[in-house]
């Protein structure tokens, strides 16, 4: 396919749905690396009707940020009805989980290269955090020098956004390690990153003036997040009591005590994140401190028990369990395999989906 032809059905693309990420684009028009850069550059710096956010998607900002409609009908009048002004999104009160990412001695790193070396690294440094961010649906908020504030729990908010920020923190540590085998030998330097997590209130909203206005989280919750990077070991994610009480046993962590923070009039409690435990669900946790009875499902566990007597004597079986989150689906297989476990030559095999896949 022609390449403006691409071009023209992008515009059109992102002017009906408002934002695109790369990742479709590459998809629904086959495109490379090359094509795909040259594709932004006409989007964003020749056409400037969208910008990049996050380097993960184009967003329209064409006729102010707002997506075209069809022109309206105004009937016939002497004076033409005068356009109402929009109004900016009104501010919210949410829990956001606060990870704040910071690069290691940035200082020495700006004397050891050429400026437009350091520029080439720090942008790899952030395209590789940008990607584990975005593949558990964090929301970076600012890009600080060579900082990132990023947010859980905003827009999009999920159950497990504590334990989304954790697993983030410890997949860019990971990432870092791949991020120097390539910039090693290209650029003789090892990166490291310092991260902090808090979870706590904020109020979010439109912050700025002028021409320049972001949404942002103030409070409490994000300073604290940055003292606890400070605090941090290289290559290390240091997290409050507070996100670590929602982690629900599913990290192993290492306690670091209490620490008096600049600008904090109380000591926080503050602990490493080591890894990931073992447990891969709720009731793995559960298990280990205790199951409170299962009441009310008397039916639902004969049937499951029936259908097994039935694969004993031969007859197959498929079982489809099907309803709304949180009415005990996991609990009722695992009754079935308590009751399999008692009984010799049976192989159940549970398997379950992750939400970061």
């Amino acid at each position: 396919m022609n390449f403006f032809v691409v071009v023209d059905q992008v515009i059109e693309l992102l002017r009906s749905r408002g934002r695109v990420s790369y990742r479709a684009l590459r998809v629904q028009f086959k495109l490379d690396d090359q094509a795909l850069e040259a594709l932004k550059a006409e989007v964003i710096e020749v056409h400037q009707i969208a910008v990049d956010q996050a380097g993960t998607m184009l967003v329209w900002t064409a006729d102010g940020g707002v997506l075209p409609e069809p022109p309206p009908h105004i009937p016939e009048a002497p004076q033409p009805r005068p356009r109402a002004e929009p109004h900016a999104p009104e501010a919210e009160r949410r829990q956001l989980t606060v990870l704040f990412c910071d690069l290691v001695d940035s200082t020495p790193l700006a004397s050891q290269l050429d400026p437009e070396e350091l520029r080439e690294v720090v942008r790899a440094y952030q395209e590789t955090c940008a990607k584990v961010i975005a593949r558990f649906e964090g929301h970076i908020a600012q890009y600080l020098g060579d900082g990132l504030l990023v947010y859980f729990g905003y827009p999009l908010a999920h159950e497990d956004d504590a334990q989304r920020a954790v697993r983030t923190g410890l997949g860019m540590v990971e990432a870092m390690g791949q991020l120097n085998a390539r910039l090693e030998p290209e650029r003789g330097v090892q990166l490291a990153v310092r991260l902090g997590i808090h979870t706590g209130l904020v109020v979010v909203g439109d912050v700025g003036g002028g021409t320049r206005h972001e949404q942002l989280a103030l409070g409490e919750t994000p300073n604290l997040a940055a003292r606890l990077q400070g605090i941090a070991a290289p290559n290390t994610v240091v997290i409050s009591a507070a996100t670590f009480q929602l982690l629900g046993g599913f990290f192993a962590c290492q306690p670091l005590g209490t620490h008096l923070l600049k600008g904090v009039a109380q000591p926080l409690e503050v602990s490493q994140v080591l890894s990931e435990s073992t447990a891969r669900s709720r009731l793995d946790m559960a298990g280990s401190t205790g199951l409170t009875p299962l009441v009310g499902r008397e039916q639902e566990v004969g049937l499951l028990l029936e259908r097994w007597a039935q694969v004993k004597d031969g007859l197959g079986q498929v079982v489809l369990l099907s309803g709304e989150a949180g009415i005990g689906k996991s609990r009722l297989m695992q009754v079935l395999a308590e009751h399999v476990a008692s009984e010799p030559q049976a192989w159940l095999t549970p398997c379950q989906c992750s939400p970061y896949c």
